[in-house]
């Protein structure tokens, strides 16, 4: 229905730049439905050819004469609206691709452009022509959604802004449907929490589309399936916590019991280890008892046999100085003799000397008294 809609609009629109070709022309008329009788190669002329062929629905054609018109009089009034008809016969033969971006450049060469309003909202109509199934992907359902809001909010009194809010409020119809499916489809799930939101989000951005009372009844009852849900889950985790604590506290009584258990063993283990060391210990010091018994009588006979030793040499050293002592002494006496014979030779040699002396002096006072 929108499409036939729309295709009434473009007619009526190249109608109208007919009209005008034919005006500035000062043309007597033209027949939209026959042969122009515009001279072929003027642009308006071209331009009045794929018209025609537009009209009669030979959009490749008529493509053909806008591209004629827009490459060969590019500085032509003409040629602006060429680029519209190129657009159009674009979407009309339902490539809305392409389409979109010949509107979308017709928007960047001629911001200006009184037509720019209308080239919005046909590229509103593109994205909407390529809109999914209600459970696929809607990118395209929301690009045509901004399409038509930016018409809105930049051309308010603009006849296409009209046309925009009519078809903004069945895409956001659509919107809200696809939203309310998946809510509905959460619902059946017990996905409460997904389907509050998604409820939620319709009675938020898509009011006023037919959904306001019964989006309310959902949102209760999704609100009261979370409470129950969460009463469930708190009940649920009450009891859990519970059958915890009681598997936790006989784990502890076990715990406890197994503890008490290992420490009466180590305790047994600990005495019985006590036990041994002491015995051990008792055999150790026995041991070594003996062993410095037996080495103490070692020592003693040892220390013996070294005094025996010791006398034995002490005995010998006082016999061997007492030889040598005896050698000594008469090493002395001898020495003594010695020494007495040689005094008493030296006193005998000396007594004589005197005597002999006595004598000489005797002799010379005896020769001194002669004379």
């Amino acid at each position: 229905m929108h499409s036939e809609i729309l295709g009434k609009v473009i007619k009526i629109k190249i109608v109208l730049i007919l009209s005008l070709v034919f005006f500035i022309n000062g043309c007597s008329g033209i027949n939209f439905f026959g042969k122009s009788d515009l001279p072929k190669a003027s642009p308006e002329g071209i331009y009045a050819r794929a018209s025609e062929e537009y009209q009669n629905g030979n959009y490749g054609k008529a493509r053909e004469y806008f591209m004629r018109v827009k490459e060969q009089y590019p500085l032509h009034d003409m040629a602006v609206l060429a680029e519209i008809g190129i657009a159009d016969s674009l979407y009309s033969d339902k490539d809305y691709i392409s389409a979109e971006e010949a509107y979308n450049d017709f928007i960047s060469l001629h911001p200006v452009n009184e037509n720019v309003p209308y080239a919005i909202y046909q590229m509103g109509m593109c994205h909407y022509n390529q809109m999914e199934a209600m459970d696929r992907d809607e990118t395209e359902t929301i690009k045509a959604r901004k399409e038509w809001e930016k018409l809105i909010a930049r051309y308010p009194e603009s006849k296409f802004a009209i046309m925009a809010e009519k078809m903004l409020k069945e895409v956001k119809k659509r919107m809200a449907d696809r939203e309310f499916y998946i809510g509905n489809f959460y619902m059946t799930q017990k996905k409460y929490k997904a389907a509050l939101a998604r409820f939620e989000r319709i009675a938020s951005e898509y009011s006023n589309v037919g959904f306001d009372y019964k989006i309310e009844y959902y949102i209760n009852e999704a609100k009261t399936k979370l409470a129950d849900e969460e009463k469930i889950r708190l009940d649920q985790e009450a009891a859990k916590k519970k059958q915890e604590e009681e598997k936790l506290k006989k784990a502890e009584e076990k715990k406890k019991k197994e503890e008490e258990k290992l420490r009466n063993e180590e305790e047994k283990k600990e005495a019985k280890r006590l036990k041994q060391e002491a015995k051990k210990k008792k055999e150790e010091e026995d041991q070594l008892k003996k062993a410095e018994e037996k080495k103490k009588k070692e020592e003693e006979k040892l220390r013996k046999a070294e005094e025996k030793k010791e006398a034995k040499r002490i005995k010998q050293e006082a016999e061997q100085k007492k030889k040598e002592e005896e050698k000594l002494r008469i090493e002395e006496e001898k020495k003594k003799k010695e020494e007495e014979a040689l005094k008493k030779e030296t006193e005998k040699k000396e007594a004589e000397k005197l005597k002999k002396e006595e004598e000489e002096k005797k002799k010379e006072k005896e020769n001194t008294d002669k004379k």
